[in-house]
């Protein structure tokens, strides 16, 4: 049985992937930091920075339930 939500960890991972694969600016964002050697963690320091806490669904960019490591990955994937 599968136990995940469209393929990742769980919803929260899912929705914030799918946010940073269709959000142009966090696209590029995303990829320009993961072409530095940065990671999620890193993204979700600028997202604060700039007043943004959550997607637009609710999600909290920081939420411990994200799987960083999933989002890492998909980041890498960006600069292929």
């Amino acid at each position: 049985m599968d136990t995940t939500y469209n393929g990742w960890a769980n919803w929260e991972t899912w929705n914030v992937a799918l946010w940073i694969g269709n959000d142009e600016g966090l696209y590029q964002e995303a990829r320009r930091l993961a072409r530095r050697g940065r990671t999620y963690q890193d993204l979700v320091a600028m997202l604060y920075d700039c007043g943004s806490t959550e997607t637009p669904d609710g999600c909290r960019w920081d939420d411990p339930k994200i799987d960083g490591i999933e989002i890492n990955d998909m980041m890498e994937e960006l600069c292929e």
